[in-house]
């Protein structure tokens, strides 16, 4: 019986894909749910499983193709089997325990995992996974690269002459990832159609880092999960766009839509780039149910497993430019949205307190905004808010 293998189906804001690249190869067997081909969006990276179990017949579309919804993309003859191929035994008896764990492995890659392995040309069963079922992560991939480059550094080496050339200079042209490209267009649509302008503060977090040092261990050891900055700002922008409903628009049109309810995008970096998973209504998440969230997505965009659901929507964003020592920057706005808030490094600073200099880890807070919906009052008026509520963390429980 013949089986089509279809594009799934993709959301409206993603009209197409591009074929990455192929997992079998015609006339392959292949299992049910097995991952035959990775096919890259605007956001993410979709694996398309088998149907059913059988033989690769034929590919309709070839690595480079752009696809869209329900697109045929190659033929399964349902329940066919390879023809076996005889080898001499010793070659049986030497290869077979090693082809069938690199195939195992090779089922438990994600497609991040595997264009690594692929990209410093890496057999998949020299490494054991850490993660669940023997899978194997990006980590487990960089120690196995770690460990190979400490065995090669205690190697002797041969000494070039200083008079001989140590390399050739060349350029190399590496086309956009599509995810790449797409981050490109947005950044640049945002700096055509936005009328942005940022402004900044500075906010005291000795509360913040008190209340985190006094109750991390008592956290940590009931929710399974550590007490991070990420959720008083979260939280801290929910009040603040409670107060401020034009931060929590966005433009349509000639309209201004404004949403009742508070989707906070938190950037992650990636090996692809940058992608903003979305928190669901902040409002009624807990602090421990934040954090888990953004450990969660944090996990899976690195792996390369999120959705495209995981990216979708959001009213307002928070990045955080501090994790990799960022002091002050001007964050650009993720459209159609018409604010972002950026987080940089924690220094401790002297500042005046009282009369006195003292000294307090301080951090930069910026906001970009779209100044033809949100006043510059409103802008300064909204990190107000946010500096005051974290500078007094009380202020989150009694919501004033």
């Amino acid at each position: 019986m013949i089986k089509e293998v279809k594009v799934p189906h993709l959301p409206e804001s993603i009209a197409d894909a591009t074929l990455v690249n192929w997992h079998k190869k015609l006339g392959d067997s292949v299992q049910r749910d097995e991952n035959l081909v990775d096919l890259e969006t605007d956001k993410v990276v979709l694996e398309v499983p088998a149907p059913v179990a059988g033989v690769l017949k034929k590919i309709v579309k070839e690595d480079g193709a752009t696809v869209v919804s329900g697109e045929v993309l190659a033929i399964i003859e349902e329940g066919a089997v390879v023809a076996a191929v005889e080898k001499p035994v010793s070659e049986a008896a030497s290869g077979s325990v090693g082809s069938e764990q690199q195939q195992k492995s090779a089922h438990k890659l994600s497609p991040s995992v595997r264009r690594l392995l692929e990209e410093r040309d890496i057999d998949p069963g020299e490494i054991t996974g850490s993660g669940r079922g023997g899978r194997i992560s990006k980590s487990d991939v960089m120690k196995y690269v770690e460990s190979s480059s400490e065995s090669a550094d205690e190697r002797p080496t041969a000494v070039t002459s200083p008079a001989e050339p140590s390399g050739s200079r060349q350029d190399r042209r590496v086309p956009m990832t599509r995810l790449r490209s797409r981050i490109a267009d947005r950044m640049v649509e945002a700096q055509s159609t936005a009328a942005m302008l940022t402004s900044f503060n500075e906010v005291d977090l000795s509360a913040v880092k008190e209340l985190r040092q006094r109750y991390q261990g008592n956290f940590e050891k009931k929710y399974g999960v550590r007490l991070g900055f990420m959720s008083f700002f979260a939280k801290a922008s929910v009040e603040a766009l409670k107060k401020f409903p034009s931060v929590n628009a966005s433009v349509e049109g000639s309209d201004i839509i404004y949403h009742d309810y508070y989707d906070i995008g938190v950037a992650v970096s990636t090996d692809r780039g940058l992608m903003v998973p979305i928190l669901r209504d902040v409002d009624l998440l807990s602090y421990a149910g934040i954090e888990k969230a953004i450990v969660g997505f944090a996990g899976r965009a690195r792996d390369g497993n999120i959705t495209i659901e995981d990216l979708t929507g959001g009213t307002f964003t928070i990045t955080n430019g501090g994790v990799f020592g960022s002091l002050m920057s001007t964050p650009i706005l993720n459209m159609p949205q018409s604010a972002i808030l950026g987080m940089h490094a924690i220094k401790d600073r002297p500042v005046a307190v009282d009369g006195e200099i003292v000294v307090r880890p301080m951090m930069y807070i910026a906001l970009t905004y779209d100044h033809r919906i949100i006043d510059g009052r409103e802008a300064v008026q909204f990190l107000v808010s946010i500096k005051e509520t974290l500078e007094d963390p009380a202020r989150l429980m009694l919501q004033i």
